[in-house]
């Protein structure tokens, strides 16, 4: 008979941004452990959580574990009997081993002869014998951000135990019986109040709201119905999309008693509607007020103070601009909220003033005057300080800016870039780090730099992520657009390759110093050029990345430059197949020594409206034949037609030679699906000359005259792109 399976960690509050990781986590861990054990489940783990609590509900577990069989094999045959029959000491001591005679064991067929093996049976344990060898890997397999040691440990060898935060109670029912289960404290750690966590049918509801008795008493549950009724009667909300629900309805419900509505940058540009359902087990909403002369300041000072300092949630009016007004969410039920609010306001305040004196200060200054400043911040010990990161980045940016054939833009885009890091060194940055890029494009404003110069500084950060949506959009860079996709490229090239001339790459998950983030953003940039600036021009981007090493002063030695060009191919990689485009057309247009992501970009568009081409993928078949015949053979300049005479090579010769034309027609008004459709157009013809035609003919002659065509061949399909790699499992009926 299947039981029901209840498992609760309670703990000190774990942080808001942990919790989504650690709660897929115990799911993924729980079902593997339970796996391992040989206990089956009916469905995957479900898993809850709340700052100080991960849950974990497996509806239906077997009561026993599966029987085990398994046949292990031991020496051979011809190893294991002397002459006479008698077993040798091999024989003799892995029967030994298993506890049984020699003649108990079987004989067993395999490819390299007959072996003697024995089968290993072992009949299942009771869940519940097993289920404290599960809580034990399930505890060692969590992985956390940052680890705690708490002075804990487990009774398995393996040292102390290390968590988020201390557990401090453990819920582990099995048919609604508690399954014996302990967590032990040292020695040292012992005491009147911290004692070892044993398992217990009692969880805990909030730390101060109850209906009766003491806030945060234990409550004692059997089954998860039980268990999730009851938390909710003491004010705890299990599930995390009813706390993200109940936010969403109370702030709408307030946002429109103050005559307004969330600001829309909430969603746009912060992570706060995700993040605090993390922060609350019983979430309420209050309303506050700050003094209206703060209005004054910049739109993204007051709501970068709100959002990401305080995680209060800003409020604007039907035409979209700031009311001197914030909601903020709690984890209670407050019976006076004015009390609250009022708490709210003055922290609120406080840090208010803060900003606007850190603004009225720093505008005494120009922007220019902090460049200097930028010496006493160290960017990197090998790649020097802030100050020679602007200079690189100034140059750099001429540098792109002229590379893209914009030469107008060429003298704002070595300004901007000069400026680009110069609000490190104000004040208004040093307290709020989020703003940094974004108070520098605002302070260049207040002084009425050109717009092309103070949006290229707002937005050279940006963008962030891979899809074509991702901000900054054209309409948000209006004339700004070409200079903003030099200085942001700049200063993520300048980034990257110096870090890989410094001898710092990614390794593995490990990213430090984001240089996967900035190369994804340089990537996007490129791949949208058109849409975001109006540039067609093409960036080949060996080409690019070797120039800009030279611009910057970098030396890449040539395993440096191999694998930062692998890196940075990665990361187009990475964008194309992120947004949908199939992973073998991928392959096949980034072939080669070098490529144009916006190119790349617009082949994948074209073999993505081909996909049903049966004649491409023909010629995508016989494609893999010409490579692997001509792959000793370099490019090939001419075909030597004299010595062809079968009727297939000619028209195969014919037909390479409407090809050129037409593939480089096509490549140079950008027109890949023509190049396409032109290439599957020789699908006949092709298949016709490798019927007809012995292509490795005895006469040297003949033989170079055929490879010298079918090298041609490769050579200008190989121009688009290695159809090879789109050729699809099942070939098309």
């Amino acid at each position: 008979m299947d039981r029901e399976l209840l498992i609760e960690i309670g703990c000190e509050e774990i942080p808001a941004g942990w919790l989504p990781g650690l709660t897929r986590q115990l799911g993924e861990h729980l079902d593997a452990r339970l796996k391992e054990m040989r206990l089956t489940t009916s469905a995957s783990a479900e898993t809850y959580s709340t700052p100080r609590r991960l849950t974990a509900l497996v509806t239906k577990l077997s009561e026993r574990q599966t029987d085990f069989e398994e046949l292990v094999t031991g020496p051979p045959v011809s190893a294991a009997f002397k002459p006479d029959g008698e077993p040798t000491p091999a024989a003799a001591g892995f029967a030994k081993k298993y506890g049984v005679d020699v003649a108990a064991l079987e004989r067993q067929e395999t490819p390299k002869g007959v072996y003697l093996a024995y089968r290993v049976r072992q009949r299942g344990k009771a869940t519940v014998d097993v289920l404290p060898d599960v809580m034990t890997a399930l505890l060692r397999s969590m992985t956390f951000p940052k680890q705690m040691r708490w002075d804990a440990y487990l009774e398995d060898d393996k040292g102390e135990l290390v968590f988020a935060r201390p557990i401090r109670w453990l819920v582990l029912l099995y048919g609604g019986r508690v399954v014996p289960f302990v967590i032990r404290r040292t020695e040292l750690a012992q005491g009147p109040t911290v004692q070892d966590v044993r398992t217990g049918a009692n969880t805990y509801g909030h730390r101060f709201l109850t209906t009766s008795g003491r806030a945060g008493r234990a409550i004692k549950v059997k089954m998860f119905e039980d268990y999730e009724t009851r938390l909710l009667e003491n004010f705890v909300i299990l599930q995390r999309s009813e706390r993200e629900s109940k936010i969403k309805r109370e702030l709408e419900m307030h946002a429109r008693k103050l005559g307004g509505r969330v600001s829309p940058l909430v969603a746009a540009h912060s992570s706060l509607l995700q993040e605090v359902p993390d922060l609350v087990e019983y979430p309420s909403v209050v309303a506050g007020h700050f003094p209206v002369e703060f209005l004054q300041l910049p739109e993204e000072v007051l709501t970068t103070t709100m959002i990401h300092h305080q995680h209060y949630f800003p409020v604007v009016d039907d035409e979209g601009k700031l009311k001197p007004a914030f909601l903020a969410v709690t984890n209670m039920q407050p019976e006076k909220p004015e009390v609250i609010a009022r708490n709210s306001e003055r922290v609120l305040t406080a840090r208010l003033r803060d900003a606007r004196f850190f603004w009225d200060e720093d505008r005494k200054h120009p922007l220019e005057s902090r460049v200097d400043r930028l010496a006493t911040i160290l960017f990197h010990k090998k790649l020097g300080d802030y100050r020679q990161k602007a200079e690189r980045v100034s140059k750099l940016a001429a540098y792109v800016a002229t590379f893209l054939n914009q030469h107008d833009a060429k003298d704002l885009a070595a300004e901007a870039g000069l400026l680009c890091k110069a609000d490190l060194a104000t004040d208004m940055v040093r307290e709020f780090t989020e703003l940094q890029g974004t108070m520098g494009g605002i302070y260049a404003r207040a002084e009425q730099k050109p717009e092309a110069i103070w949006k290229a500084i707002y937005y050279h950060y940006l963008p962030i992520g891979v899809a074509p949506d991702a901000p900054p959009t054209r309409q948000q860079l209006g004339g700004a657009a070409v200079v903003w996709a030099a200085v942001s490229l700049a200063d993520k090239l300048d980034s990257v390759i110096g870090m890989f001339s410094a001898g710092e790459r990614p390794t593995g998950s490990r990213d430090p110093l984001g240089l996967r983030r900035q190369a994804q953003g340089a990537v996007k940039i490129l791949a949208d050029l058109p849409e975001l600036t109006g540039v067609t021009s093409r960036a080949p981007v060996k080409a690019l990345l070797s120039h800009s090493a030279q611009s910057c002063g970098f030396t890449l030695d040539e395993t440096s430059e191999a694998a930062l060009f692998t890196f940075v191919r990665e990361r187009v990689a990475y964008l194309f197949q992120e947004r949908g485009f199939d992973v073998r057309n991928v392959r096949a247009v980034l072939y080669g020594a070098d490529f144009d992501v916006l190119e790349a970009r617009l082949k994948l568009e074209a073999l993505a409206q081909m996909s049903g081409s049966r004649e491409l993928q023909g010629v995508a078949q016989l494609f893999k034949r010409v490579k692997n015949i001509t792959k000793d053979l370099g490019p090939v300049t001419e075909v030597r037609r004299e010595h062809l005479k079968e009727p297939a090579e000619i028209a195969l010769a014919d037909a390479v030679v409407r090809l050129e034309g037409a593939v480089s027609d096509a490549a140079i008004k950008r027109d890949y699906r023509r190049a396409f459709t032109e290439i599957g157009s020789l699908q006949s013809v092709v298949a016709k000359f490798f019927d007809d035609v012995l292509v490795m003919a005895e006469d040297a002659q003949l033989r170079d005259a055929r490879l010298s065509l079918v090298g041609r061949l490769r050579d200008r399909i190989l121009d688009i792109a290695d159809i090879s790699e789109i050729v699809t499992d099942q070939p098309s009926p």
